[in-house]
């Protein structure tokens, strides 16, 4: 075989050249004495003419096949502008059937009637797609200018283990059963964050890691159990500092990869504006319809609800829907179940038309009530009100999901448009009434505010971490931190969570024995590529920029894993499987 060309390389100033081309059959076309085939390869499409004299040798061609052909190049006189080859096609002389092919239980092509399980069945015959290729090719682009722009700023890449010590404080571990040591096990990393650091302990100031990071969670579109994270540790930086560096990194990367100007530095919100704004910790700023606060308009209310609320220490937020006071009883039921779904015990629902409120909750209203409504929402005719009264960050958390359904209702949510920001000063700890103690928000190694030290004590609610993440588009890209580099300090906040000193012995011992030989002060974060990857090359999942991804149900349904493995191995592993 000896290919001059590539499918997507030939143009008009490629005309009378003699070419040797290979690919996959995409189209085949029959008229009369004239047979056309599009040849298919990575970068493009070539159409070929077969005359009488060669079509008797493809006449069993079909989708598929592999051909390798010769031939001259010609100027097409109904050109293609949908292909960038569209202008030429190559007259075959010779033809040789490389390999045959079944018929496919997809259609390779841009647009296929195939459901997702076939498409994920036939994954190599998925990845056939033009479409596909583009996406995967993109992912590569986004890792070449990541890599780029921190080989050029001093960033050293190295490896981490793969099977390490399960230090179970989040999502659930892979555990791998140890062969040599019996009833031990290994746990696959849900991130590198305890070796990235020893990183820094070991001087080598700025690490980066493209790192597979395994999760035992329940899968979503943006989800997987095995998953790709950009990893990186920096040393005597401040947190504007990494954050300002990221920035750059990430404008890099839309102009090389994108081909857009992105405008830095980052909006910065705090954890708590990104909450009463938006609802979300990773708010969409692409469109409007932001929470708006109105507890204080009914601190002397007649309607129960509302005064048990704030009898509470609650909050009653209200979020404006435009043009949406036509929407049928029906729609208003499924609004209310998805507000249910997120949290809340109800949701009132009001109108705005012909310059009046109207809802089941009027009658207990006040004119002046009703008034201040109206001008601290700047209600305009046909608008819709979403009303939640409850605990703060439940309140929150509702009116941010019907924020995000309402978006997408109304296409405000533009997929060629691209808003990054930085959300900040989150809250150190979360407090888990099932188990009655504190956890961290991020990890145990993240740095708290000096200034807020001194409520670890009285009320660990009140202390924030010098954490963030960056955003885009309503996703989270990333997160990180400061971490804590002073060993007295990482003891209180293990005391603080309830560890007892066996248990930190037992699960962080060699961590915490390198603080005793001079730890620097340093940060990092991690971006999820995958993630990234799908909102550039604009997907709905992210199973399609992984090559090889996981079903729903976390099964891959081409391999068929996880399988049964064969009793032997379990008894080289020590395990006996109990059906019961």
């Amino acid at each position: 075989m000896n290919r001059t060309h590539t499918n997507g390389e030939l143009r008009l100033s490629d005309v009378n050249k003699k070419v040797t081309l290979l690919g996959w059959v995409a189209k085949r076309r029959n008229f009369g004495s004239l047979v056309f085939i599009d040849l298919r390869d990575r970068s493009g499409i070539t159409q070929l003419v077969f005359d009488e004299t060669s079509s008797e040798a493809i006449k069993e061609v079909r989708n598929e096949y592999i051909l390798e052909v010769e031939g001259t190049v010609h100027e097409r006189k109904d050109k293609n502008p949908n292909l960038e080859t569209g202008e030429i096609e190559v007259v075959v002389d010779k033809v040789e059937i490389i390999n045959s092919a079944k018929t496919t239980p997809l259609i390779i092509a841009d647009e296929t009637d195939a459901l997702e399980d076939t498409r994920l069945k036939y994954r190599y015959l998925d990845l056939r797609r033009p479409i596909m290729q583009k996406k995967l090719l993109m992912r590569h682009a986004i890792t070449k200018s990541l890599r780029g722009y921190l080989d050029d700023h001093g960033f050293v890449e190295i490896e981490t283990p793969v099977l390490g010590k399960s230090t179970p404080e989040g999502a659930r571990d892979y555990l791998v059963p140890s062969r040599v040591h019996p009833g031990c096990f290994y746990a696959l990393p849900q991130s590198p964050q305890l070796f990235k650091q020893l990183l820094m302990i070991s001087g080598f100031e700025r690490y980066y890691q493209f790192a597979r990071c395994f999760r035992d969670e329940d899968l979503r579109a943006d989800r997987q159990t095995d998953f790709t994270q950009l990893d990186m540790e920096m040393s005597f930086l401040s947190d504007v500092e990494i954050q300002t560096m990221m920035e750059e990194m990430l404008a890099k990367l839309m102009k090389d990869v994108k081909g857009l100007d992105i405008p830095t530095p980052f909006l910065r919100l705090s954890y708590e504006e990104a909450m009463n704004r938006y609802g979300s910790d990773k708010p969409d700023n692409r469109f409007g319809m932001e929470l708006q606060e109105i507890t204080d308009i009914f601190t002397d209310c007649g309607f129960q609800v509302f005064k048990d609320c704030i009898a509470k220490g609650g909050s009653i937020k209200a979020v404006v829907v435009p043009d949406k006071a036509d929407m049928t009883r029906k729609e208003i039921d499924k609004i209310t179940e998805l507000a249910k779904k997120n949290g809340a015990k109800g949701l009132v629902t009001l109108k705005y038309m012909h310059e009046e409120i109207s809802g089941s909750i009027v009658k207990f209203l006040t004119e002046k009530e009703l008034n201040a409504l109206k001008e601290t929402l700047a209600l305009k005719e046909n608008d819709l009100i979403l009303i939640v009264s409850d605990a703060w960050e439940t309140t929150c958390n509702v009116l941010g999901a019907l924020r995000n359904h309402f978006g997408t209702v109304l296409g405000l949510k533009k997929k060629d448009e691209f808003s990054f920001l930085w959300v900040t000063d989150f809250p150190m700890f979360e407090y888990s009434e099932e188990d009655g103690r504190y956890y961290a928000k991020h990890h145990p190694f993240t740095r708290p505010k000096q200034e807020d030290m001194k409520y670890i004590d009285e009320d660990p609610s009140k202390v924030h971490a010098i954490a963030y993440d960056v955003v885009l588009n309503g996703y989270e890209l990333g997160g990180g931190s400061l971490r804590i580099y002073d060993s007295k300090m990482q003891e209180k906040m293990f005391e603080v969570m309830g560890f007892t000193e066996e248990q930190i012995h037992e699960r962080f011992g060699f961590f915490v024995d390198a603080f005793q030989y001079g730890t620097p002060p340093h940060g990092g974060l991690a971006f999820g590529l995958d993630r990234i990857a799908m909102i550039l090359s604009e997907s709905d999942s992210i199973r399609d920029v992984i090559a090889f991804p996981k079903n729903a149900n976390a099964k891959c349904p081409m391999s068929d894993a996880p399988t049964p493995v064969d009793p032997q191995q379990l008894e080289e592993l020590h395990i006996k499987i109990d059906n019961e």
